[in-house]
């Protein structure tokens, strides 16, 4: 197989009515074309192109040192080897609105089918650290409209993330995130909730979809599938877990 046979506006659509079905989508994350290959192979509903891994993947710590055309490139290579939407971290979106509009329009041309921006200072850092540092609520709200305002093809996900539980509480994420889906979100990343009940709380104050992201080693208590889609979240990702199996696989054989 040289390339998916779906057509990017097929995977994008199926993505966007996936979202709707009420189905929890498991969204492992790939750092190349042939885990993505391997990931609809075992019959996952997605792919994820994580920032952490990307950045590792290039001997890079994760504080938002590659760029747009790295991101994009890679992103595009795992899209077009898989039939399976294709979700991307945009990290900080790569500068200010107007760079955020070139990010948008770049990643659709990519054939992403989505992605997350999130809310912190650049340079950002590992949403699963302490020490972050966050933009105004207005800040990232000037952002998302215009990722919103440019974007071509209205199935193309603009999920907002907000890292905001570390520093201002539960509460204040939850408010963040209330302004970044007026301002024209279509879902919401709430970053390093600590258990179950802070999700419950998150899914009952949040009506668009929302993400959990289940990392190892991370903040989040790591729940089961089964947990997250009781609790009425729409999508889970496991961003580094396939990078960490192939170095753990790679050091022994080496």
């Amino acid at each position: 197989m040289l390339n998916a046979k779906k057509s990017v506006a097929e995977k994008r659509k199926k993505f966007r009515a996936a979202l709707k079905s009420g189905k929890l989508l498991r969204m492992p994350g790939a750092f190349s074309p042939l885990v993505a290959m391997a990931i609809q192979r075992h019959g996952f509903d997605g792919v994820y192109v994580s920032g952490a891994a990307l950045s590792a993947d290039l001997g890079l710590p994760d504080i938002g040192l590659t760029t747009l055309s790295e991101v994009a490139a890679r992103g595009g290579a795992i899209a077009r080897a898989t039939d399976l939407p294709v979700f991307i971290d945009a990290d900080t979106g790569f500068g200010e609105p107007l760079n955020m509009a070139r990010t948008i329009q770049t990643l659709e041309d990519a054939g992403l089918c989505g992605c997350h921006l999130e809310d912190q200072v650049n340079p950002k850092r590992c949403g699963h650290l302490d020490g972050k540092s966050l933009v105004t609520t207005q800040a990232m709200v000037e952002k998302i409209r215009a990722a919103v305002g440019t974007r071509r093809d209205r199935n193309f996900l603009i999920m907002a993330r907000t890292d905001a539980r570390a520093s201002e509480g539960l509460d204040g994420a939850i408010t963040r995130a209330k302004a970044y889906v007026d301002a024209g979100a279509d879902a919401i990343f709430p970053e390093a909730l600590a258990d179950e009940g802070e999700f419950e709380k998150f899914r009952k104050a949040i009506k668009v979809p929302l993400l959990a992201n289940m990392t190892e080693f991370g903040k989040s208590k790591l729940l089961t599938a089964k947990q997250l889609s009781d609790l009425g979240f729409n999508i889970v990702i496991y961003p580094v877990t396939t990078l960490r199996l192939a170095m753990k696989a790679i050091e022994s054989g080496l």
